[in-house]
């Protein structure tokens, strides 16, 4: 995508390209690469009514790169709207990995002028990700799934906020979508997008039409890029599958993971009104569920009996 010849396809501009944009062939220098990224942001978040005036906006800020860019972008396209925007980043207690990531995230907030908070795992969950790994024979990646949306979900709504922002990219969404159809989740499919009984704050996704490559090239351009070290426990098996699956199609065939989206979003508006599709309040904390006890409850249970 970088390092483009030629001149920019915009109207009189004289500037090289550093990019190529895959779906439609644009070749974008730095401004017009940026203006680019960021009108589409916009057009997200307006179309989908995702802020509105007088809203408080949680940025969930893990301090890597998708997080980064969105309260970037963020920050930007509603700095004359009277919405007030709070970072929220999780600490989940991973030992030699998250310190490094709270301070680039800490870092990031103060540079926008962005009022940031620090929760943890230990502090609403009483253990930190480490500990319960330790106890629960599951991958690391789905506890702390289910706890990281638990925590996020609360730390908004002490907040008062209206609205949960995650930085989920085109990519993450495509990934996630094949893998609810590759599991059969017609459950899961159906619940997309659709507000959960019991969840505080709506969640929204700005970056969800914007590619991983396109998000990591505006961070560099726009210099808030900071390599930081790999999570020690990623690499969840069928989403790395996945990844590498639809990277191969998407570089191939243009556009699949767009196309892909647009056919999943139909096939949830379809199945979106089965029965069972909706979900109620877990008996003992009140959070989401999708009959009894819910699975933050269930994790937290199963790790107190051993």
């Amino acid at each position: 995508m970088a390092g483009e010849t030629g001149r920019c396809s915009c109207p009189g501009c004289t500037e090289p390209p550093i990019a190529v944009l895959r779906g439609s062939g644009e070749r974008l220098c730095t401004r017009h690469f940026t203006a680019s990224v960021e009108c589409r942001v916009r057009e997200t978040v307006e179309g989908g009514g995702m802020v509105r005036d007088g809203d408080i906006v949680a940025v969930g800020l893990s301090g890597g790169k998708d997080s980064t860019v969105l309260l970037h972008i963020l920050s930007r396209i509603l700095l004359d709207c009277p919405v007030r925007i709070v970072a929220v980043t999780v600490d989940e207690g991973i030992a030699g990995y998250r310190k490094e990531t709270i301070r680039a995230a800490r870092s990031i907030a103060a540079v926008l002028g962005v009022e940031h908070i620090v929760v943890s795992f230990e502090e609403l969950c009483g253990r930190t990700l480490d500990a319960l790994v330790g106890e629960l024979p599951m991958h690391p990646c789905t506890i702390c799934g289910v706890l990281r949306r638990r925590v996020l979900q609360t730390a908004a709504g002490n907040i008062g906020a209206a609205r949960l922002a995650t930085g989920h990219c085109l990519d993450d969404e495509a990934q996630s979508a094949l893998m609810n159809v590759l599991n059969g989740d017609l459950g899961r499919i159906a619940r997309t997008g659709i507000p959960d009984a019991g969840v505080l704050v709506p969640r929204i996704k700005p970056l969800r039409s914007i590619p991983e490559k396109e998000v990591t090239l505006y961070g560099i351009v726009q210099e808030i890029y900071t390599p930081l070290p790999e999570c020690p426990y990623a690499g969840e098996a069928l989403r790395s599958d996945v990844r590498g699956f639809l990277s191969t199609l998407e570089y191939r065939r243009a556009g699949t993971m767009t196309r892909l989206m647009a056919g999943y979003d139909r096939l949830r508006a379809r199945v979106g009104g089965c029965a069972g599709a909706g979900r109620v309040s877990c008996p003992e904390c009140g959070g989401p569920s999708t009959g009894g006890r819910c699975r933050v409850c269930e994790l937290l249970g199963q790790a107190g009996r051993r």
